[in-house]
């Protein structure tokens, strides 16, 4: 009786009013929360919309990161007409219009097009050819919005007329920021748990954040309507239920008395249906702790076995495959290369199948990266590197590897001395590569094992590495 409740209220509260992503979608390049290496003040798309510079893009990234939110501000810093198409459901007919109607609201208003196309990389070779002249000619500004690779989906004449804008899934921080503006937008408050749990179930994506807030708040208000109403019951308090409502409705005007509604973890997971773990956010992180280093540990049933269970507890697979992406290169590495190869292929394999087929295709991945060769050496230079780099190690070009493809380059000495390494038989040359500040510094240590002792052999063989301590 009270589950059903619950879910009543939440129902009828969320069907009152618009979504809270789009109520929370910013009016401004300044309210814009992440990306800010593309709209801070300063960085290149910003300073090309406030200059009247803008041509076409392409705007690359996962769900929730902000596209279809970027394209829309575009538009109205630019003070041209905004027109959304999805690449789902327009064919050549519906494009062929857009430019139609492009061309005449230049011609009658002299006001120009932001043709958004979302989804742009299922657009057909046909449609893009259509798009193509008004694109080129100027007609239109094509933004274009994918979550996959546009090399590979948009054709090259088309992506030779657009900037592509790479968008980064949102960092903990600035998801956190959502949620707490959210919860001032609905007049809520949050455990701190919750706000974590939130975090970590949205793994980047602002609005699966924001719509997992908005449950969650509407089931936190169902939550304390009804525990206000049986407290009156109880009571019997006739004034008390007259207030709260027979029904369990809050009476009008607003929320029972100045009490803000509490999301808790509970909220947080029952709003996810199932999708994280009952135990709250920190099962969610101790599981997949102990899937990665069941990997790490070469136990390919233990990894199988952790993947399993948060499968069944609702994980988003996507989560798993990025996770096995960052270990294939972390933990495995140059011991055995072509293990970056397989987990990718295995995301890839979620995306294009989906669940539950794609566990099968993850369960390879898990059981390759856990019996594969192990090697952190990858990890380990770069990290050495990023000190010499963040220390101030920072030297100038040597001449000799400079550009010299233009014309003069040769006058002021680029390229000088450079020796080309296929003009030997040997393909490789000893010359110097960086600046003399980290000449000789060793980031890169290959280990004894898989594929990284041939590495090894290498180097050896090219002076780079003293002959290693074999048994």
């Amino acid at each position: 009786m009270t589950g059903d409740l619950f879910e009543s209220a939440a129902e009828q509260r969320l069907a009152s009013r618009a979504p809270l992503a789009a109520r929370l979608r910013p009016r401004t390049l300044d309210d814009v929360v992440g990306q800010r290496h593309l709209v801070a003040p300063g960085a290149p798309l910003r300073v090309l919309v406030e200059s009247d510079r803008l041509g076409s893009v392409i705007l690359w990234g996962p769900p929730g990161t902000g596209k279809t939110t970027l394209a829309r501000l575009l538009a109205d810093a630019t003070a041209k007409v905004f027109v959304p198409l999805s690449a789902v459901t327009s064919g050549v007919k519906d494009v062929r219009e857009a430019l139609e109607a492009a061309r005449r609201r230049l011609g009658e208003r002299g006001q120009g097009t932001i043709l958004f196309v979302d989804e742009v990389h299922r657009f057909n070779k046909a449609q893009q050819d259509v798009l193509l002249p008004g694109v080129e000619e100027g007609l239109v500004v094509l933004v274009g919005a994918t979550t996959e690779n546009p090399f590979f989906e948009v054709n090259a004449p088309l992506m030779s007329r657009a900037t592509l804008w790479r968008l980064e899934p949102l960092s903990d921080g600035d998801v956190a920021t959502l949620v707490r503006r959210g919860l001032d937008v609905e007049g809520a408050d949050a455990d701190d748990d919750a706000v974590d749990a939130l975090v970590a179930a949205a793994d980047g994506d602002a609005r699966s954040a924001l719509t997992t807030l908005e449950v969650a708040i509407a089931l936190a208000e169902a939550r304390g309507s009804d525990a206000a109403l049986a407290e009156a019951r109880a009571s019997d308090d006739v004034s008390a239920e007259t207030s709260v409502g027979a029904d369990g409705e809050e009476p009008a005007g607003g929320r029972r008395g100045d009490s803000l509604p509490v999301v808790s973890v509970d909220d947080v997971v029952r709003a996810r249906s199932g999708r994280l773990y009952h135990q709250g956010v920190d099962e969610h992180y101790d599981q997949i702790s102990a899937f990665i280093k069941s990997l790490r540990g070469s136990d390919p049933d233990a990894g199988l076995y952790w993947m399993a269970r948060m499968l069944e507890a609702g994980e988003d697979a996507r989560f798993l495959a990025r996770r096995m992406v960052i270990l294939a290169s972390e933990d495995v590495g140059m011991a055995d290369p072509q293990a970056l190869v397989v987990a990718d292929a295995a995301a890839r394999a979620v995306e294009l199948v989906g669940l539950p087929e794609a566990a099968l295709n993850l369960a390879q991945a898990v059981v390759y990266l856990a019996t594969a060769p192990k090697s952190n050496r990858v990890t380990v230079a770069l990290g050495r590197a990023r000190d010499d780099v963040r220390s101030g190690r920072r030297g100038d070009v040597p001449a000799h590897l400079r550009d010299a493809h233009y014309r003069s380059a040769g006058t002021i000495g680029h390229g000088a001395g450079y020796v080309y390494p296929h003009d030997l038989p040997e393909g490789w040359v000893d010359q110097q590569y960086r600046p003399d500040e980290v000449e000789g510094h060793v980031y890169y240590e290959p280990s004894e094992h898989g594929h990284e002792r041939e590495v090894s052999d290498r180097l050896r063989t090219h002076g780079r590495r003293k002959e290693p301590d074999r048994p």
